[in-house]
């Protein structure tokens, strides 16, 4: 597998061949891994305009369609909103690496691909 760093006008392109397919999007945040299934529909951006302190991101990126996520009994639950949400940062990072879009942030990294 090749790594490769894009813009996010690349990664959006990538991301956008994947409409209609199913995903999923783990997110490694400290010690602490999620995993979300979802039907992908469609792919937005959000901005915050009414941000509090520099703790909150302006950007996301909207990752919309019926989803659910593993608990920790290995089992899966419907996500409570159609919407996954990655906050999106000046100095994040997009990466492709063979078939995974990476996303990387402050605070976590977002792997997201086809199953």
């Amino acid at each position: 597998m090749q790594q490769q760093f894009l813009s996010i006008e690349e990664f959006n392109d990538l991301l956008h061949k994947w409409n209609g397919r199913r995903i999923k999007i783990t997110k490694h945040e400290m010690d602490d891994i999620d995993e979300t299934l979802m039907d992908l529909q469609t792919i937005s951006y959000g901005k915050d305009n009414r941000r509090i302190d520099d703790y909150e991101p302006t950007h996301e990126l909207q990752l919309n369609g019926d989803a659910e996520i593993e608990t920790a009994d290995n089992e899966f639950e419907p996500l409570p909103s159609p919407t996954y949400e990655i906050p999106l940062e000046d100095d994040s990072l997009y990466e492709k690496d063979g078939s995974q879009l990476i996303i990387s942030t402050d605070r976590a990294v977002y792997k997201i691909e086809q199953v």
